[in-house]
């Protein structure tokens, strides 16, 4: 896989419709078509895309693009189904919304695929199958499936397998309810492949995947009286390779590493990972900038990434005393603080990938502007996801931003920015230059140049 500055990325696919301006109002139809989730499965031959509206899309790559020289990266849709209902909590007098927060899949057994789904209160296991066949030649019904009279049987037929069209069915597993007072905010599968952990707010629960009415407190910061509460869960996510190790992240910019096999409930850190506040650059707005909304851990299992509303961090787990290194994603919009506190956007959570082998990291930005750090030779990127780039193999031009002085020809200004066009929601095939980026209601699919 190259580095990050070697790659000419350019335009492979779009999903979704047309309209570009589809707001977060919540009143257009369009709403419930909002990209909410991205994520490649394991060996990146599918990529599920989860949305406002409950649904989740899974999209399946082309065998003739894998096979064809060079390899392209062709997605269409394998199956579309229904994984949440909006619900209504008559204890709280609540409404639970059906869309869904995160996906994980699940590595593969069988024929089948599955993955976890959850919206803010329900996590659903879901297996998907295929089915080309069906039975057919039974003795005691006819084609239409009615009861044959037995006196009219002369004859014993052998049952046998009729080819029919593919038909991909999705199908409720398990159901993991009732165990979250709180909005989940992440789930992570264990390497262990038999557990999971579901996180909200305030807590942290473990779960078997073959249970569904137990699972177990790992994290609880939730205080006795709720005026001392100072901090929220924002992510947490198990560590890829040590089924004991689990890390989450905090509200006040802190990520805390916990080890299973030191106490049951882990509400003692084993380390807490925190960078100094510069003192340079304290604000009124230093503690809401400073919220952690994603953290990743390496595919290595050695470093840690963490994403804050202006930069992407990334920690060495032998050093917690500061990262090791930190990547500026849109530093141009600190003196824009004010008025994105005003219209909310500064709590806006953006998502942080790795590519497969850990040399590069991509989240997103505003003005459908997405950001890549090449980490060997310290190259950054900034490219944009339109639809005025979506002509076949057509390269994307790198973007600037022009913060002050003489605008030039190729850079747009910070004040030109639209702030309800962002990308929160980025994922990057495991093991190819491969990236899927949500745009609003978009899906778009960009690849290495060299293998177009």
């Amino acid at each position: 896989m190259a580095g990050g500055g070697d790659i000419q990325w350019c335009f492979s696919q779009v999903k979704g419709t047309v309209e570009e301006d589809v707001t977060e109002d919540g009143d257009s139809w369009e709403y419930a078509d909002i990209i909410s989730t991205v994520e490649f499965n394991q060996d990146g031959e599918l990529l599920a895309t989860g949305d406002k509206g409950g649904r989740v899309v899974i999209f399946k790559r082309e065998p003739e693009s894998k096979q064809s020289m060079p390899r392209r990266g062709e997605y269409n849709v394998y199956s579309t189904f229904q994984s949440h209902e909006p619900e209504f909590d008559y204890l709280k007098s609540l409404e639970i919304e059906e869309k869904i927060n995160k996906i994980r899949w699940l590595p593969r057994q069988n024929a089948a695929y599955s993955l976890l789904s959850t919206n803010d209160k329900t996590v659903k296991l879901w297996k998907i199958t295929e089915r080309d066949k069906r039975p057919d030649g039974f003795n005691l019904k006819d084609d239409e499936g009615r009861i044959k009279d037995p006196n009219a049987i002369t004859q014993l037929r052998v049952p046998f397998f009729k080819p029919t069209e593919l038909i991909v069915e999705a199908s409720p597993r398990r159901v993991y309810a009732n165990a979250h007072t709180y909005h989940i905010n992440s789930i992570s599968l264990n390497s262990d492949h038999e557990t999971f952990l579901s996180g909200d707010d305030l807590r942290i629960n473990l779960w078997h995947l073959e249970i569904t009415d137990q699972s177990f407190n790992i994290v609880d910061i939730k205080p006795a009286n709720m005026e001392e509460l100072t901090e929220v869960i924002t992510a947490a996510e198990f560590h890829p390779s040590m089924c004991n190790v689990f890390v989450y992240s905090s509200s006040k910019g802190t990520i805390r590493l916990c080890d299973m096999r030191q106490r049951a409930l882990c509400d003692q850190h084993s380390k807490m990972f925190e960078e100094p506040e510069d003192p340079s650059n304290r604000s009124f707005f230093s503690e809401i900038i400073s919220s952690i909304s994603d953290v990743k851990f390496s595919h290595s299992g050695r470093y840690l990434i963490s994403r804050d509303y202006l930069s992407v961090k990334v920690w060495d787990l032998q050093m917690d005393s500061r990262p090791i290194e930190t990547y500026q994603v849109h530093e141009y919009l600190r003196s824009k603080l004010c008025s994105l506190y005003e219209n909310d956007c500064i709590f806006d959570k953006f998502e942080c990938a790795w590519n497969g082998t850990d040399t590069q990291i991509m989240t997103g930005s505003y003005n459908n502007f997405f950001r890549m750090f090449d980490r060997n030779t310290k190259r950054d990127l900034t490219l944009e996801a339109s639809r005025e780039n979506t002509k076949p193999k057509c390269i994307l031009k790198p973007r600037r931003v022009c913060t002050g002085g003489k605008r030039k020809k190729d850079e747009i200004s910070v004040d030109s920015l639209d702030f309800n066009k962002k990308i929160l929601h980025t994922a990057w095939h495991p093991t190819e230059n491969i990236i899927a980026v949500a745009a609003t209601n978009n899906l778009y699919i960009f690849q290495d140049k060299d293998k177009v």
